[in-house]
């Protein structure tokens, strides 16, 4: 695939997910899929790369943002038993 392709693919995929999040409509992800399927494999193969890398990486993002917030919530609290 050219990088103009993937570039222009993760656009639409960072679009299709903010508009699913607002819409609260996950189906719009395999929608749009099917849209660009029927136009192109190639788009569609690309597009779907990129919504699986970009829902990997958030759910990644939130582990490990969880991960920081309950070891500084024991931090806390250990320093206020001791204090």
């Amino acid at each position: 695939m050219s990088e103009i392709t993937d570039k222009m693919a993760d656009d639409l995929a960072r679009d299709v997910i903010l508009a699913a999040d607002e819409l609260g409509d996950d189906r719009l992800i395999r929608e749009v899929s099917d849209v660009l399927e029927a136009a192109s494999t190639t788009a569609q193969e690309a597009y779907m790369t990129s919504i699986r890398i970009r829902l990997a990486l958030r759910r990644g993002r939130k582990f490990l943002d969880d991960k920081i917030s309950r070891a500084e919530k024991e931090a806390l609290s250990k320093a206020n038993k001791q204090g």
